[in-house]
């Protein structure tokens, strides 16, 4: 049992220090509270915590060395770069019309979900950390069998869960005094810092292919 909890909080602190770093998943985390409200955080990181289940599961069945090859990363920050563009793009025309109290209509739960795992596939140096940090944290876990492996992938999504939720709290009691003219300039904000983490990754991209 102790060892349990030791490998729960080790990994919660790791995730946390992670998480804390500045990327496309807080971006989109900051937009969609403004308007999703405290509820955006825990959907966004239920999407990106079922990725990563499924990841673990590829690196336990022996994938690690294909998520650390220089071509697989090449191909993930380009399609990265794309599709964090496509996804700023669609938030800067969507700016004129937005309003304080939402979009009426739509399913805003599955598509704050899928933004969690889009977001997570979208940056290369995810899978980087997972082929290496994440790897070694969990191969020293799994000597404790299932349980050990079970403990490591909580302790993680907990760290995850914990910061994206603060800042969804944070953000969503933030709203109560913002106009829709500055809830528009934070959309276009976040907007423009996925552009640059788009020609970021872009330039990592095409770097990494010239290295190869």
């Amino acid at each position: 049992m102790t060892e349990m909890l030791f490998i729960f909080f080790s990994s919660l602190v790791i995730a946390l220090s992670g998480a804390m770093m500045p990327g496309p998943l807080l971006t989109v985390t900051i937009s969609e509270s403004t308007v999703r409200g405290a509820v955006a955080g825990p959907l966004l990181i239920a999407g990106h915590g079922i990725l990563e289940i499924v990841l673990v599961i590829l690196l336990l069945a022996g994938l690690a060395p294909v998520f650390q090859m220089k071509e697989v990363f090449a191909v993930v920050a380009l399609s990265g770069a794309f599709m964090l563009c496509w996804m700023s793009y669609g938030m800067f025309r969507s700016i004129p019309g937005l309003r304080l109290e939402g979009e009426p209509g739509r399913s805003p739960e599955k598509r704050v979900l899928l933004s969690g795992i889009a977001m997570s596939l979208a940056n290369p140096y995810w899978f980087i950390w997972w082929a290496t940090i994440g790897l070694a944290y969990l191969i020293q876990s799994s000597k404790s069998g299932l349980a050990g492996v079970t403990a490591f992938m909580a302790g993680h999504i907990a760290g995850d869960l914990a910061w994206y939720s603060a800042v969804s709290v944070t953000v969503s009691h933030g709203k109560k005094i913002l106009s829709e003219r500055i809830y528009r300039g934070v959309i276009g904000l976040c907007a423009g810092l996925l552009v640059v983490f788009a020609v970021y990754f872009l330039y990592a991209g095409i770097k990494t292919i010239i290295e190869i």
